[in-house]
């Protein structure tokens, strides 16, 4: 019988070689640690000792808000700023009392502008000229005195300084002139004028006697251009005593709103602030505006008349 022999071979795992391997690797790792830590150090103080400007804060006068003076107030422009009332004339003791209704006569400062459409503040409320063709270059520097006389609307712009003419404006029936041709009649405030036609004469052919025409005037009273010109009153308010107003407006209440009386006069519709003295009224009633200088009167009609029965009177237009 035949034996097998098996030698079993181990490696050498002696405990006096497997000790100088590991006091070798521990060596190693203290050293390692060694230099991360003293590399760390150094960073750490490098840091501390860096230029101190690199972490400081932004400067604060980045974040101030702007002083108000620099802030630049908004300069309105002539067009809007708001104008006090104007100054009445000085001596309005012997002025006639108003017979011609409808009659107005006032003066206005320039208060705001638009396209075609001028605002005047007045003694006794807003008037407003509007125009398709004209008012354009109007300044808060400037005066309007107006005037209506029955069909006769005559309106003049001024400089206040030196009281220069800027523009007169005529409207009214067309009058031909009786005493030279290529002249027309007209209404003023200081008498009847006698307007030229100057070299408008032809283009003032297409009127007829009697149509309505506005027409633009130089201080020699010759026609410089023809117009359109509508105006707009509203009554608010009582005018200052010594006023250079004067106003005679009759018409029939067409409207109530509030504290406001609508007026359709000969002249258009005017409104009326009720707090100056309107008694109660109402709409289709008859009503007469009368002021004079810083008084005013409304009437309205007899108490015998308002009786009358709603059957009799004339229809409302």
């Amino acid at each position: 019988m035949m034996r097998s022999t098996y030698i079993e071979t181990h490696p050498a795992t002696g405990r006096g070689n497997s000790q100088p391997s590991g006091l070798h690797n521990f060596s190693l790792r203290s050293l390692l640690r060694c230099a991360i830590g003293s590399f760390c150090t150094l960073l750490v103080v490098g840091t501390l000792i860096g230029p101190v400007h690199a972490e400081e804060p932004p400067e604060q006068t980045e974040t101030l808000p702007l002083p108000t003076a620099e802030t630049p107030d908004p300069t309105p422009g002539p067009t809007s700023d708001p104008i006090p009332n104007p100054s009445p004339d000085a001596p309005v003791a012997s002025v006639a009392p108003v017979t011609i209704d409808p009659f107005i006569r006032l003066r206005g400062s320039v208060w705001r502008t638009k396209a075609g459409i001028v605002f005047l503040k007045t003694p006794i409320g807003l008037l407003s000229l509007s125009s398709k063709t004209t008012l354009k270059d109007l300044k808060a520097s400037q005066e309007i005195r107006f005037w209506v006389h029955a069909r006769h609307v005559f309106v003049e712009i001024r400089k206040r300084g030196d009281d220069t003419l800027v523009h007169r404006y005529l409207s009214g029936p067309m009058t031909p002139g009786t005493n030279e041709p290529g002249t027309l009649h007209w209404w003023g405030p200081d008498g009847d004028l006698t307007v030229h036609a100057g070299k408008l004469e032809e283009h003032l052919t297409s009127y007829r006697e009697g149509e309505p025409l506005t027409v633009e005037v130089d201080e020699t009273n010759t026609i410089s251009g023809v117009h359109d010109l509508q105006f707009d009153l509203q009554i608010s308010q009582t005018p200052p005593a010594g006023s250079d107003v004067q106003l005679l407006l009759s018409g029939t209440v067409s409207k109530l709103k509030s504290n406001f009386v609508f007026i359709r006069t000969p002249v258009g519709l005017v409104m009326l602030n009720s707090k100056i003295g309107v008694p109660r009224v109402k709409v289709g009633q008859p009503i007469t505006v009368h002021i004079d200088s810083g008084h005013v009167t409304v009437t309205l009609p007899s108490a015998t008349e308002t009786a009358a029965p709603r059957h009799s009177a004339s229809p409302t237009p």
